[in-house]
């Protein structure tokens, strides 16, 4: 046997034992294609749909409260002065009578 031929057959035994040693791999990553295919899916058809619609409902809640947080300010500061205002006039009932 020639150093040429020697080598040919070592080179064969090397690319049969890499195409055996590559095949799970190669059967793994098409399994991580199916499960990414499925993933991305299940994002586009359920996850972005369902952001969406929290999106959509969160923004206007949002502002209802901020309206409500101004307004409970603002009912605060008329109840402070409204209760001055009875202290006062309770002290001068209490005074008259």
């Amino acid at each position: 046997m020639t150093d040429n031929e020697l080598l040919l057959a070592m080179s064969e035994m090397l690319d049969k034992k890499l195409r055996a040693e590559l095949e799970p791999i190669k059967k793994e990553i098409s399994e991580i294609k199916v499960d990414q295919t499925r993933i991305n899916i299940i994002i586009e058809n359920e996850i972005r749909s369902d952001v969406k619609l929290l999106a959509e409902n969160y923004v206007p809640a949002a502002r209802r409260y901020e309206d409500a947080a101004v307004k409970l300010d603002s009912m605060k500061s008329d109840i402070e002065l409204l209760k001055k205002v009875v202290t006062e006039h309770s002290a001068k009932i209490q005074k008259i009578s």
